[in-house]
């Protein structure tokens, strides 16, 4: 019979004992604590290490907000305290604990070992650029059509909120506004005098160019919806309340150039190309000719049922026939 190998639990408390242990060096380091209390401290280094586990685009921006660090803090001073009194308890040293905390080492030594593997492809990507900037341009010639300028148009407008009124209020104010602009009254000052849009005070309403994506759904379909430039809308209704529109002018969808499609294609060739050695990697991981299963154990995970078994309790709790 095939049977798994098993780590020894001494040597997986020792792994979680390295792991888990305070940091023993920060002192080395003057490494310094941030907040603290009777049985618990949390450094910089513990800190810093936390905002690890944050999306890359919010760590930057983290500390920007001292309530938000505050509250981190607190949150991680409560988790080590309960961890420390876990120790004090000895609850690392249960088996059942022992493996749990065994097997989230290993998850994070994975993880990290993952990342490891495509900051390496990453580095030999960047160390080709010249081959891959010839596969990018063969990618650009041929599916030249992904690589467009959606239409665009510039508009300027005048917005009723609807926070402000009722949408019943705000419609017919746009109505008013509307009739005085097609009566000649001149739309930007009429936006800097009502518009409910901040910046109207500033650009007059003028929104300058943008693609149908760039705006509210509803928006867009009555700002693209315009014909020629110098057209205006009937009332407009956003998420954000009711709205004149006039079309001031209109682009269509043009090709970009290679160069404008560079940074899209080759991002795609690294990203591709970090992926496929983690996966190189991990199916190299499933072909290993040594790997065994110990069959009689994974099988006695899903037991089977008799369907005998089955259909006799099926009868027994059939209500009786009347």
């Amino acid at each position: 019979m095939r049977t798994f190998q098993i780590v020894h639990p001494a040597r997986a408390l020792l792994i979680v004992a390295l792991a888990l242990a305070p940091a023993f060096a920060s002192a080395q380091f003057a490494d310094p604590v941030l907040v603290s209390n009777s049985v618990a401290k949390v450094t910089k280094a513990d800190y810093d290490a936390q905002l690890t586990k944050l999306p890359a685009d919010m760590r930057e921006g983290f500390g920007n907000d001292p309530r938000r660090v505050s509250e981190l803090l607190s949150n991680m001073l409560v988790q080590r305290s309960l961890a420390a009194r876990a120790r004090a308890e000895k609850l690392d040293a249960r088996p059942d604990v022992a493996a749990r905390l065994a097997l989230e080492v290993d998850m994070l030594l994975a993880k990290i070992e993952a990342e490891t593997i495509e900051a390496t492809a990453a580095a030999e990507f960047d160390a080709n650029i010249a081959r891959y900037e010839a596969r990018a341009k063969e990618i650009y010639l041929i599916d030249k059509a992904r690589f467009t300028n959606p239409p665009q148009i510039s508009a300027t407008h005048i917005l009723f909120d609807t926070k402000k009124h009722s949408s019943a209020e705000a419609r017919q104010l746009a109505l008013d506004a509307r009739a005085k602009i097609a009566a000649g009254a001149d739309m930007g000052q009429l936006a800097r005098q009502v518009s409910d849009d901040p910046s109207s005070s500033q650009n007059f309403g003028a929104l300058g160019w943008f693609t149908q994506k760039d705006m509210d759904p509803g928006f867009a379909a009555g700002a693209f919806g315009l014909d020629k430039p110098g057209d205006l809308s009937q009332p407009v209704q956003s998420q954000f309340g009711w709205h004149v529109i006039r079309l001031d002018g209109k682009r269509p969808a043009s090709q970009k150039t290679f160069e404008e499609s560079r940074d899209t294609i080759m991002g795609e060739l690294r990203t591709n190309y970090m992926h496929q050695k983690l996966d190189d990697a991990t199916a190299a991981i499933r072909r290993d000719p040594q790997t065994q299963v110990n069959r009689d154990a994974v099988g006695a995970l899903t037991p089977k049922i008799d369907p005998e078994t089955i259909r006799r309790a099926q009868e027994k709790s059939a209500p009786a026939p009347k």
